[in-house]
């Protein structure tokens, strides 16, 4: 039985998290009833908590219905810059899947299991769907054997403690016919035994397989990485199908360059400095926002939940360790404030603490971040565009380039006798639409001037621009303005706006338009009434996709 939480746990804290673990179990969204039942709370309690997490802009209400939102990550986020090691790693991972041919992850223990913390996964028509946060139990997985290659004696005997448990779990869930749908694969044979002569091998070899432990036909090497001091930081695999390769094959063609890789993390891998004293963060303003929002909200806002979550914000780069002085500083929280959420965040095993320092726990992830990991961009768009239409009735659109056109990828439409009628996938000229002169006008100056160069600048209407210099400034202007504005050149009688989306680096990664008809607004009349809109809904895309993309890679579709 779970231990009974401490005293001064903050109880709308633990009710708030129970909500979150349900609804990321469930793939991010779920019926308030549902979640009702599922957490056993009232449901004035989840409304309450629904309503404080929406505030937050964690969770999305539709209707009856709650969905996980993308800044929801800013949480598992703060764990994964305190750990440093996928901004250092990552890269060297995704070179070596691009050399490989193969998915490549990096994974951390945690106390069930593995955690990934990176991945970078080939696109083939199998592909792997592990995702950021994802747990897998140790036994399970070559990683596991990794890092079990470390554990005491005492350890091991806990571990078999904990592996009884699960299984008299798993079979009175098979009992009744809700057994997980892995069971039947290989791993559930896989006992404590094996696995410890599994680990045995891991360590004389200095490296794990696995063959079809995960599931039935994948296949995985994996390797350690460790610190200057020689401890094992993380794990690196490089995962593979039977259709490819098999345990023994795969080892054959990988464990040199991975060997190769893990020297390079390796010396990538020393922890992060922290910050020097007196060099706290800026407080965030949260509790102050935090309390503002009571005052505004009343009892529909759940103040101690709010400000419990923002504690895990204080780490961060350089951040990995924190005193509770620094803590509250940061938050801008009182100290006795932040020292009951962290008592409560450490009971729930999102915190531990050594010599009156706190360090936030892998199990962070497991809040938000395998529901939202790989969500596309056209998902993070879409409720912002549904919002920029209910204000200006006119249809929203996003589009990516795809070769020399665009195409579209996201559309709110809007409810009129004559509107712009275009579906998703649907492909135009990107020099003659305004959302393609935003791409092209993102892109260095030399790739713009060599796809203008190669494109066919045929005319659409007799207002299209067609002449290469004069497109080329039209576009210079584009990419100083931060929009454009194209009026019957792409279709007589169609006027569109559009402005650039952009990545956390600076590069735009989409646009986003309006269009209608030219009898709703003048060219001016755009600039005035819609260009300022499109702006703020450009803002806040881009606020939740560089949450989202800032250790995961986000799909474009």
């Amino acid at each position: 039985m779970p231990a009974a939480p401490p005293a001064e746990a903050v109880a709308p804290l633990m009710r708030g998290i129970a909500v979150l673990r349900e609804l990321t179990d469930a793939g991010g969204r779920m019926d308030l009833g549902d979640l009702v039942r599922a957490t056993g709370l009232a449901r004035s309690t989840v409304d309450r908590i629904a309503a404080t997490l929406a505030r937050m802009g964690y969770v999305r209400l539709h209707g009856r219905e709650a969905r996980l939102a993308p800044r929801l990550m800013e949480l598992g986020n703060a764990y994964l810059a305190s750990l440093a090691l996928p901004g250092r790693l990552g890269p060297l991972a995704e070179r070596l899947a691009e050399e490989l041919d193969e998915s490549v992850s990096l994974a951390v223990p945690d106390r069930d299991g593995i955690r990934f913390v990176h991945q970078t996964t080939r696109r083939r028509a199998m592909s792997l769907t592990f995702r950021i946060g994802d747990l897998l139990p140790y036994e399970r997985t070559a990683a596991g054997a990794v890092f079990a290659t470390t554990w005491t004696d005492e350890e091991w005997a806990a571990r078999r403690g904990r592996d009884a448990s699960a299984q008299d779990t798993a079979r009175t869930a098979h009992a009744v016919g809700a057994a997980d749908e892995t069971e039947g694969t290989h791993g559930t044979d896989d006992t404590h035994d094996t696995f410890r002569q599994r680990t045995g091998r891991a360590r004389r070899a200095g490296w794990a397989v696995d063959d079809q432990l995960m599931e039935p036909g994948l296949v995985a090497v994996a390797m350690p990485v460790r610190d200057p001091q020689g401890a094992v930081v993380c794990a690196v695999s490089v995962v593979s199908h039977t259709s490819r390769h098999t345990a023994r094959s795969l080892g054959e063609a990988v464990l040199p360059r991975l060997r190769e890789a893990v020297a390079a993390m390796e010396a990538e891998s020393e922890p992060a400095r922290p910050r020097p004293a007196g060099e706290t963060p800026a407080p965030s303003g949260l509790a102050h926002w935090t309390t503002a929002s009571k005052q505004e909200l009343g009892a529909g806002f759940v103040e101690s939940l709010a400000r419990g979550l923002t504690v895990v914000t204080a780490f961060g780069e350089g951040r990995a360790e924190l005193p509770l002085t620094s803590i509250a500083e940061a938050t801008g929280l009182a100290r006795a404030t932040a020292r009951r959420a962290l008592i409560t965040l450490e009971h729930l095993g999102y915190v531990t603490s050594r010599e009156r320092l706190f360090r936030l726990t892998p199990g962070v992830l497991s809040l938000g971040c395998p529901a939202l990991s790989r969500t596309p961009l056209p998902d993070i768009a879409v409720p912002h565009m549904a919002e920029l239409v209910g204000r200006v009735h006119d249809s929203a659109s996003l589009a990516v380039l795809d070769g020399d056109d665009i195409r579209y990828t996201a559309r709110v439409a809007t409810e009129r006798i004559m509107s712009v009628n275009i579906t998703i996938g649907t492909r135009f000229p990107a020099y003659a639409a305004s959302m393609g002169r935003v791409l092209l006008a993102g892109l260095p100056a030399e790739e713009r001037e060599n796809r203008i160069g190669r494109t066919e600048l045929r005319p659409l209407t007799p207002r299209t621009v067609t002449d290469p210099v004069r497109l080329a400034a039209l576009l210079d202007r584009v990419r100083d303005d931060g929009f454009a504005l194209v009026d019957e050149e792409l279709e007589e009688g169609l006027r569109s706006l559009a402005v650039p989306v952009r990545d956390h680096t600076g590069r735009t990664v989409a646009a986003l338009n309006v269009a209608m008809h030219t009898t709703r607004r003048t060219p001016d009349e755009c600039l005035a009434q819609l260009l300022p809109q499109l702006r703020a809904t450009a803002t806040h895309i881009e606020s939740d996709l560089h949450v989202a993309g800032r250790f995961a890679r986000v799909p474009e579709v």
